[in-house]
């Protein structure tokens, strides 16, 4: 039997009423219900520098350092990205950046290997950022994560939520359900 995971939700955005932050919220309380421990993250609240090796020599802000070690002690991770471009904004690209680099005497990717990881992202546009997600799903990999196989892009998200947070769609809340079960069973294991 699988233990009970310990994840980290957070959205690879910062804007108020953000669309990715709704749904890993959402499926955040969904992984809660389904008996894993969830601790939201709000990138906003890690204030990092764009990652240059030179600050890195001056000494890892602490900022970054915090976000790396809640990673550490999680087994996995749900992440709700926006889609710039037809691809993840820089801002989520950053964090990755400082939590992959190695502390003194650390294993390199501490934060990252072994652990499982569920997809979403969310756009006002049909796609629901789509595009998106198999370059973050990429980066993730090559990081030693476990990207689960289920993802979910939601379309529309602007019509999308309840006054209370939760998905409308019973079809978008089976979908997300199940990016999180499998998240849950991979990093259980």
């Amino acid at each position: 039997m699988a233990k009970a995971p310990r994840l980290v939700a957070f959205a690879g955005s910062t804007r108020k009423g953000s669309f990715n932050v709704q749904l890993v919220r959402a499926a955040a309380d969904m992984a809660a219900v389904q008996g894993a421990t969830v601790e939201w993250l709000d990138l906003a609240e890690y204030d990092m520098p764009i990652f240059n090796e030179d600050l890195e020599k001056e000494g890892t802000p602490e900022a970054a350092t915090a976000f790396k070690e809640k990673l550490k002690g999680a087994d996995g991770f749900l992440i709700a990205s926006p889609e710039y471009n037809s691809s993840y904004p820089a801002l989520l690209k950053n964090a990755i950046d400082w939590a992959s680099r190695p502390a003194e005497g650390e294993p390199m990717l501490a934060a990252f290997q072994g652990k499982a990881c569920g997809l979403l992202a969310a756009s006002p546009g049909m796609l629901g950022g789509i595009r998106m997600l198999p370059q973050l799903r990429t980066l993730l990999m090559n990081i030693g994560v476990h990207v689960v196989p289920n993802q979910f892009g939601l379309g529309k998200a602007g019509e999308a939520f309840s006054g209370d947070g939760s998905l409308k769609d019973e079809r978008a809340r089976s979908m997300v359900e199940g990016v999180v079960r499998q998240t849950i069973e991979i990093a259980g294991r």
